[in-house]
């Protein structure tokens, strides 16, 4: 999913569950638009089952104003495992911040799953 493509044509399929996103990158674009919204859903669905938290944790008064994708290892779709180093800006009470993280994604049972973060 290529930045500045709209949300119906980036995200809101693999929200809604008709898509499962092929590359750890755009899992991780999805993901982002799922915090943005407040999808638990999608984050649910999309979290390592052994890593995955009892609450996904989303925080309605936290504004995310931004992705930038920094760098990619792996994460193709014939990968098996994947990096993805990204910067997301947001705002909350407090101001604006920005969140920076390598995350890895690894494959289960075929599909692209965020399994935790590197750093």
């Amino acid at each position: 999913m290529p930045p500045g493509t709209d949300y119906d044509n980036c995200c809101r399929p693999a929200l809604d569950g008709l898509i499962w996103p092929t590359t750890a990158e755009a899992l991780m674009r999805s993901r982002y638009t799922a915090f943005a919204r407040g999808h638990k859903d999608h984050l649910f669905r999309t979290w390592h089952a052994k890593t995955r938290p009892s609450d996904i944790g989303v925080d309605a008064d936290t504004e995310w104003l931004g992705l930038e994708i920094v760098d990619t290892t792996g994460g193709s779709e014939s990968d098996e495992t994947g990096m993805v180093r990204f910067r997301a800006t947001y705002r909350d009470h407090l101001g604006e911040h920005t969140l920076e993280e390598n995350s890895s994604f690894v494959r289960r049972a075929g599909r692209w799953v965020y399994l935790d973060a590197l750093d």
